[in-house]
């Protein structure tokens, strides 16, 4: 929009199909809009909540009923939709659960301010009432709560069946699997540091392959890689693992500046290319030196380097990305190398087997058995990608909600009945 005054007579230009409203108009159009984009979620609320059907414009089908994915996938344009979008994305990224009844709050609050607005309430005073409710609220909760550890196993369970039970991923086997299995990888990985607990939930890994059933689901100790062993003639196993982790290429890199080498002889060539051989050679020897028997290199391994460590005996995984090196790290104990000078059995991590398995028709290398990892893996098994896709999304919520519920050590107790209690998180 462009804007001029001429003469002390404003001048608006807008493009094209543009429509320009002010005052009570506007308000009740953001209003509308923020309330319509609550609509769509609030049929997805709760155990008896619908998923959604939402299909690309290229084919790609998710069915979900969670509400962060939901707006995500919708592609909205409005300014106040997106604003409603990013309360989900804030909720889902800081709480990790909770996301459809954060917009749904969000969107009743505005139709509420809509009917104060038409009793000519200044805007002003509702932000500050709703303000002042905010914080009584928070009071009320923190008057009502209980406490929860990470000890407090039937706790946990009934938070994470509170969080589960709005997804429609299966019968109540599924969901106690499932639900176990998330109690185990925040444990595994939660961090004590005297009476608080800090658990870093990128510290447990979400691999997922279709095949199977939700049943099949596992938690590894250790880290899976979706990566195949680098060389055919290398171990397929390693038991009692020494695991070094690289950050440097078993390769002869290119010079930074442009260099020329003239060869006028064979014989040269002969030197030259021997020359690059005993390089390489080099490399896997100090491997070798410091006892390592598994090597994950976040770079290249060239195919000669690949024949030396598959003489060694040493199994070798190339081109790991850096979260997965940094979860290697933290399950195994190993430190990241970046130059083999300074490799030794100091920097090795230990896992109690590393393998490389076929699943769903793809190679993928687990390293497990580790000792006390604080880094794990959940494998989500599945029938279809729809599905293993709503059990990734499922353990989000549910890892979000023990997450928050262990961190500030309170829950909320839902009244039922006047004889009885009924946890909820």
């Amino acid at each position: 929009m462009a804007e001029n005054q001429l003469g002390g007579q404003q001048y608006l230009v807008l493009p094209e199909g543009a429509n320009r409203l002010l005052g009570k108009e506007a308000q009740r159009t953001n209003i509308a809009v923020g309330y319509a984009v609550a609509s769509i979620v609030k049929t997805t609320l709760g155990p008896k909540g619908m998923d959604k059907m939402l299909v690309s414009e290229l084919g790609d089908i998710v069915i979900t009923n969670d509400g962060a994915t939901i707006l995500e996938e919708m592609n909205v344009e409005h300014p106040i939709a997106k604003i409603l979008v990013d309360v989900a994305k804030t909720q889902d990224k800081e709480v990790g659960d909770g996301t459809t009844t954060a917009v749904i709050i969000a969107g009743d609050l505005l139709r509420n301010a809509g009917n104060l607005l038409d009793q000519g309430i200044p805007p002003a005073a509702i932000i500050r009432g709703y303000g002042m409710a905010a914080a009584k609220a928070k009071g009320i909760l923190a008057e009502i709560s209980s406490n929860v550890t990470i000890n407090d196993q039937q706790k946990l369970e009934r938070i994470a069946q509170i969080s589960i039970g709005s997804k429609n991923i299966g019968d109540d086997n599924t969901m106690k699997h499932l639900t176990e299995l998330a109690i185990k990888a925040v444990k595994q990985v939660a961090v004590r540091n005297g009476e608080s607990v800090k658990i870093d939930k990128d510290f447990i890994k979400l691999e997922k392959k279709e095949g199977g059933t939700i049943i099949d689901t596992e938690l590894i100790n250790g880290v899976l890689i979706d990566k195949e062993i680098s060389h055919p003639g290398m171990p397929k196993q390693v038991k009692n693992a020494n695991i070094a982790i690289l950050d440097v290429a078993l390769e002869i890199e290119k010079t930074e500046t442009e260099a020329k080498i003239e060869i006028t002889s064979p014989e040269q060539m002969q030197a030259f290319l021997a020359q690059e051989e005993k390089m390489l050679k080099d490399m896997v020897e100090k491997i070798s030196k410091s006892k390592a028997n598994v090597v994950f290199v976040q770079k290249g391994i060239d195919d000669v380097a690949q024949h030396y460590l598959s003489k060694a005996g040493i199994m070798a995984i190339r081109r790991v990305k850096k979260s997965d090196m940094e979860k290697l790290s933290k399950a195994t104990g190993a430190r990241l190398v970046t130059s083999l000078d300074d490799l030794s059995a100091e920097d090795l991590g230990h896992a109690g087997a590393v393998e490389e398995r076929k699943v769903g028709g793809e190679q993928m290398v687990f390293v497990e058995k580790c000792k006390d990892p604080k880094s794990v893996t959940i494998f989500i098994r599945g029938s279809t990608k729809q599905t293993t896709d709503e059990v990734e999304r499922s353990l989000v919520d549910v890892m979000g909600a023990l997450t928050s519920a262990i961190e500030l050590g309170k829950y909320v107790r839902r009244r039922q009945r006047r004889d009885g209690d009924c946890d909820a998180a």
